[in-house]
């Protein structure tokens, strides 16, 4: 059964790369404005920012920091490159505690040509390597895996299953984030969705849609309503499994960043409600 609709913005949160022509002052502005209560901070809106202000300027406005956006990329073809992604998660780490963000959301990388069973016991290692740091700092680690059309160099993770069987090698740091982008497709959503929630690991939980035709593999998210995903329904699943988070709306769209922002808040704002 699909869920109860949504009546309110209590959990409503927004990625600052939705709203990609605002900088991060004016995110908080005008989602503070719109009665949004949670943002989900990419790091390039952070670059020669005090990341620690930054996370005292969002709470002040009334904003829940719900996740850094991203870390990862752990595979590469050689032990150099390998050492260099992990110790750019600890960087990334690092700025997550200073914002006060509890998640990083992980897109865990691939690389183009390497098999991708490597490239995943290549994440796991990496994960594992970052870990302690992770743990000391406060901060989760949320496994996102991805639509498997981005299996040649953005993710080897490609489904749900794929994501708990690592985060489930793990102790509570680590757990997944569910993006109904990546994962609407997949037979055995429900039944990976029941099994993230009995292992704990259940973190985060994103929305937009998938329009047809899809013009751009990855610039084309739909609003919620614009495309095909049962979005609800698979909220149903979230919460069902024991999900009570923010519902976090993530859309890269070419589109809908050339049009006036605050009308596309409005239109988000509304899409939720009657979507998500």
């Amino acid at each position: 059964m699909p869920a109860t609709p949504l009546t309110d913005y209590s959990r409503l949160c927004l990625h600052t790369i939705t709203t990609k022509p605002w900088s991060l002052d004016e995110a908080c502005e005008q989602y503070a404005r719109a009665g949004v209560k949670g943002i989900s901070v990419w790091r390039d809106t952070l670059v020669g920012r005090d990341v620690k202000a930054s996370g005292k300027q969002l709470r002040d406005a009334g904003l829940n920091i719900v996740s850094l956006v991203r870390g990862g990329f752990f595979p590469a073809l050689d032990a150099a490159d390998r050492q260099k992604a992990i110790d750019e998660n600890r960087r990334c780490i690092d700025e997550a505690a200073a914002l006060g963000a509890p998640i990083i959301v992980l897109v865990c990388g691939a690389v183009f040509g390497q098999p991708l069973a490597e490239s995943r016991k290549q994440i796991t290692e990496g994960i594992a390597a970052v870990l302690p740091h992770a743990r000391a700092a406060g901060v989760k680690l949320a496994i996102e895996p991805l639509h498997p059309m981005y299996a040649d160099t953005r993710s080897a993770i490609t489904t749900l299953k794929q994501a708990n069987d690592i985060a489930a090698q793990f102790d509570a740091t680590v757990g997944v984030a569910v993006d109904v982008y990546h994962v609407w497709w997949d037979d055995q959503l429900e039944v990976e969705i029941v099994r993230c929630g009995k292992l704990g690991k259940l973190l985060a939980f994103h929305v937009c849609d998938w329009r047809s035709p899809t013009v751009d593999l990855l610039n084309d998210r739909g609003l919620m309503g614009e495309g095909c995903i049962p979005i609800r329904e698979i909220r149903g699943w979230v919460e069902k499994a024991g999900f009570r988070g923010f519902i976090e709306v993530e859309i890269f769209s070419h589109r809908l960043w050339q049009m006036d922002q605050v009308e596309f808040l409005r239109k988000i704002q509304d899409a939720y409600l009657r979507h998500a």
